[in-house]
């Protein structure tokens, strides 16, 4: 009855240092991406209702690097604690092994495993695709709001628009557009008349009476139209799906089908794989260097944690990136960060064991 109220207060500790830590580091992470979105998303305003439904969209994508990080640090953070009071010497004294300190940990880590799972396999994807599809619809609706009368709109990326009058909220009058969108061919436009058209991706202007100059290196060619649409994709990226709005059944799927692009879809579906599989590992890791690193206490337990993740991700990225390259099998260059922590930590595990 003593064991099990210890190792529920642990538990209870744990659980409480990694809501603190996941909330730590989601912030972290949101903000950079947050950052770049309001570089798109600044021309137009964006409604708190907007910025709330995008901050919900983030999460499951964050989550998916977090959960295991949050994991480590909040056994580091605890076990660390105990360290530095005394405590886990005191529970060891008492007759208390290793692996009954450490079974606290095992609940929370099978627990962060199956949430890490969930977000890979379902919500991270969803998520992926609803906040492409929130800032699609955020810029097709709000950015010709923002076209005013004899003012230069820059709402779109590499886009320069000026428009002499605005007779009603979807046409124009005395048209000049700069696109710069493809670096090695700039693209001026002169249109007397135009409508703004919208559709699910996509905005476009459907230009009347004009001109279009294409210069490209030394050339420049003059173009006369009668009637011609400028197509804008106001969105995060293009409107086919990418790999992070693909579940893994999704990937496998793609690589089959698309040859050429098969071993990105590949090494997706094997770190949708690897990354929940990380909280097992973990298990295993935090509380051996909570004892190894002695009372260094929090700071350090925080220090340690943020170390292990950053060799870890740049071992992903090395090992992806030989694989792209043929050096290695995919399944080795996507698996070789796992391979290298797992010995580590269970090496380490066993050593702190037999103390």
């Amino acid at each position: 009855m003593l064991l099990f109220l210890i190792q529920r207060s642990v538990l209870k500790e744990l659980v409480i240092s990694f809501i603190m830590s996941l909330l730590f580091l989601n912030f972290t992470l949101m903000m950079e991406k947050l950052l770049r979105l309001s570089r798109l998303l600044s021309g137009v305003g964006v409604s708190a209702d907007d910025m709330a439904r995008i901050v919900l969209y983030l999460q499951p994508q964050i989550l998916i690097l977090t959960i295991p990080m949050a994991l480590l640090l909040s056994i580091l953070l605890t076990y660390g604690r105990l360290n530095a009071d005394n405590e886990l010497i005191i529970l060891r004294s008492c007759g208390m092994s290793f692996r009954q300190i450490a079974k606290p940990v095992v609940f929370l880590g099978i627990g962060c495993f199956f949430l890490s799972l969930l977000m890979s396999f379902y919500l991270g994807p969803r998520g992926a695709e609803a906040l492409r599809q929130k800032v699609t619809e955020i810029l097709t609706v709000r950015a010709p709001m923002t076209i005013e009368e004899g003012v230069f709109n820059t709402s779109f990326k590499d886009i320069v628009l000026l428009v002499k009058s605005k007779p009603t909220p979807d046409s124009l009058s005395g048209i000049f557009i700069v696109d710069e969108r493809k670096k090695d061919e700039q693209k001026v436009v002169f249109a007397q008349s135009g409508q703004i058209m919208k559709d699910q991706e996509s905005l476009s202007f459907l230009l009347t009476q004009g001109r279009v100059y294409l210069t490209k290196k030394d050339a420049v060619t003059e173009l006369l139209f009668g009637a011609y649409q400028f197509k804008l994709t106001p969105s995060v990226e293009q409107a086919s799906r990418k790999n992070s709005e693909l579940t893994p059944f999704d990937l496998l799927r793609e690589a089959r089908e698309k040859p050429m692009f098969a071993m990105g879809y590949i090494l997706e579906f094997h770190r949708r794989l690897s990354m929940p599989a990380v909280c097992l590992i973990v298990i295993f890791l935090g509380t051996s260097l909570a004892l190894i690193a002695g009372k260094s206490g929090r700071l350090g337990g925080l220090t340690i944690g943020l170390l292990i993740f950053a060799v870890y991700y740049t071992l992903l990225l090395y090992g992806e990136k030989l694989a792209q390259a043929g050096t290695v099998p995919h399944v080795v260059g996507a698996w070789l960060s796992f391979a290298i922590l797992s010995v580590v930590s269970l090496v380490v595990f066993e050593r702190v064991n037999r103390r």
